[in-house]
């Protein structure tokens, strides 16, 4: 396919006007509906019973993936020693302790993503690491800084409000525990909200149906890293094609009679690439090299020019590419856009080639090809996913308007009933950019009984994304869709947060200040500097085919507040030299003191 404009805008459009159906975002409210309740229940660590905790600590942070840990780690670094963290999961780890189906990794390299690797002495064993590396090592992390014994977990936080009078947050949970605390972080990350999929008659279905986000070994056999020894007579059903479902597939390929995979919207699928460390890597390692390291690739994925692509990735070869195609000087801004779309096309084209190379049956090959633009949905990576579809034993469903609905025996797609014995629901989590007062999962109540939720409902309303006036000595950890920056690698811009928060403490209490507040004016003028470099991404993100990166098909239903501290994902340097410049002067600016 060589790249006309008509004829690449035709059929991309087609492809997405297929996918465009009533009811596609529909989802199911897995924190109200009781008879969903079973897909959220822990499958990985016992509930245990105990009495409520009624405690006063420091600090308590809501959260116990990689943004709270990192907070309750450099807490602990600068001095804090009462720290409680909270987490509806029976351990450490967030998204990570979650996830743990079969296949499960990383794709942004390990090096960067596994935080305070120098502080621990380690080094992941592989570019890419699998799931239970992560998990294990934010594990190690929680252990050093001895953030595990105070910590509440299988624990939700129902309500919490603040207290004017006694300067501090009442926080209660789900167990009794009533908390008092000075400072209130929360920490609840970005992929903390589990997707299901709303499909008529799905709880009607007769075997065993469960979430990637909840494997059930004692259903498949196996463990994190070993084969599936149950399912040899098992016919699977696996609902989703992104990064869980795509990752999920060769296991369950190996392991089952067959597996039917329902594609609503193929990926974009470049090469992982992965492979073992190579012990030529340590030795070359100095201090200050996973900072060196992160900076690095967010200056690549910035298109700003460095001296060596120390990442040399498909993130860094096609994402950054698309995010910052050439400005030829003197070119007009059509010229511009056309040649950024080319661009984009060959990007495309070559996920589409590699999978007539990889696929066997050009049917099937045809229906795996992605045809929109590369940042219309997330891009994944992975070397042995095309090679599945060459097995017997798996069979591709192409459902680009859903799944019509599951009877007792399985899905039924063109009112064909697929037979199976188990559902996986690959269908990973809400998107990163869902509101705050939604992944807090909580009530928070500020001055004047004024709720997050009430105040954040026309956009988010922060200073630098991290404070809220009428939230007095609360913290937000920095995200997407809330006046920060956008990381590809995440753990960077969660660093950046832990290091503002255990900074603005310190500065706190040397000051004694017991209670601190955004002035109102300072918020009003970050707000104003959010607006000011918002730009629609309607005009581009409306030809998309629809995913969880473009508001499922409505990029104009996010809110300008919503977005970053510079234009498009945000300028990430200057927003940590704006922070740091901020602790370095001591002064406080922007906070109203008590």
């Amino acid at each position: 396919m060589t790249f006309d404009p008509k004829v690449v805008h035709a059929k991309y459009l087609a492809e997405r006007d297929k996918r465009l159906v009533p009811g596609r975002a529909v989802i199911r409210d897995l924190t109200s509906d009781e008879s969903a309740a079973g897909y959220r229940a822990d499958p990985f660590t016992p509930y245990t019973e105990r009495e409520p905790v009624t405690d006063d600590p420091d600090v308590v942070i809501v959260g116990g993936g990689i943004a709270g840990i990192l907070a309750g780690a450099h807490l602990g670094k600068a001095g804090i020693a009462r720290i409680r963290i909270v987490d509806a999961a029976g351990g450490m780890g967030g998204t990570w302790y979650w996830n743990r189906y079969p296949g499960v990794m990383c794709d942004v390299e390990s090096y960067q993503y596994l935080p305070m690797l120098e502080e621990l002495g380690y080094v992941p064993t592989r570019r890419y690491a699998f799931g239970d590396e992560i998990r294990q090592h934010l594990q190690a992390v929680a252990d050093r800084f001895d953030l595990v014994p105070d910590a509440l977990f299988h624990t939700g936080v129902t309500t919490a409000t603040w207290d004017d009078d006694a300067g501090r947050w009442q926080v209660r949970t789900d167990r009794g525990d009533e908390l008092s605390c000075r400072y209130y972080v929360l920490a609840v990350g970005i992929l903390n909200l589990m997707k299901l999929p709303a499909i008529p008659g799905m709880d009607d279905f007769g075997g065993r149906a469960f979430h990637t986000a909840r494997w059930d070994y004692g259903y498949t056999g196996g463990a994190p890293g070993e084969a599936l020894t149950n399912l040899g007579d098992k016919a699977v059903a696996l609902i989703g094609t992104g990064a869980s479902g795509l990752q999920a597939l060769p296991p369950l390929a190996e392991a089952a009679k067959h597996v039917y995979v329902f594609q609503r919207t193929p990926s974009a699928i470049g090469v992982r690439g992965n492979r073992p460390t190579d012990p030529s890597f340590v030795k070359g390692l100095e201090p200050g090299w996973q900072k060196a390291r992160m900076d690095n690739f967010q200056s690549v994925m910035l298109g700003r020019p460095v001296d060596a692509d120390l990442t040399d990735d498909g993130w860094t070869h096609h994402y950054a590419a698309v995010q910052n195609p050439p400005r030829v000087k003197g070119t007009s801004i059509e010229e511009f856009m056309r040649g950024a779309e080319e661009l984009d096309f060959g990007i495309m084209e070559e996920h589409r080639q590699r999978i007539d190379e990889l696929v066997t049956d050009p049917d099937v090959a045809a229906i795996l090809k992605p045809y929109y633009r590369y940042l219309c949905k997330r891009p994944c990576f992975h070397d042995e996913y095309f090679d599945a579809f060459n097995r017997s034993n798996v069979t591709l469903i192409d459902c680009p308007t859903g799944i019509e609905r599951i009877t007792e025996q399985g899905p039924v797609v063109g009112g064909q009933q697929y037979e199976v014995d188990c559902i996986v629901y690959g269908t990973g989590f809400e998107a990163e950019i869902t509101p705050l007062q939604r992944r807090v999962g909580h009530e928070i109540v500020g001055r004047g009984g004024v709720t997050l939720a009430e105040k954040w409902a026309d956009g988010a309303a922060s200073l630098f994304g991290m404070m809220s006036h009428g939230f007095p000595n609360m913290f937000v950890m920095p995200a997407p869709g809330q006046q920060s920056v956008v990381t590809v690698n995440y753990t960077q811009i969660a660093v950046l947060g832990a290091e503002f928060v255990s900074g603005a403490l310190t500065l706190l209490e040397k000051r004694g200040v017991k209670v601190f507040d955004v002035n109102a004016d300072a918020e009003a003028d970050w707000i104003r500097q959010i607006v000011e470099t918002y730009v629609d991404p309607s005009a581009v993100m409306s030809a998309c085919t629809p995913s969880r990166i473009n508001n499922e098909g409505d990029p104009g239903g996010v809110k300008a507040r919503d977005t970053n501290y510079g234009r498009g994902f945000g300028d990430y340097f200057a927003y940590r030299d704006l922070l740091e410049g901020w602790l370095a002067s001591g002064e406080l600016d922007g906070l109203d003191l008590a």
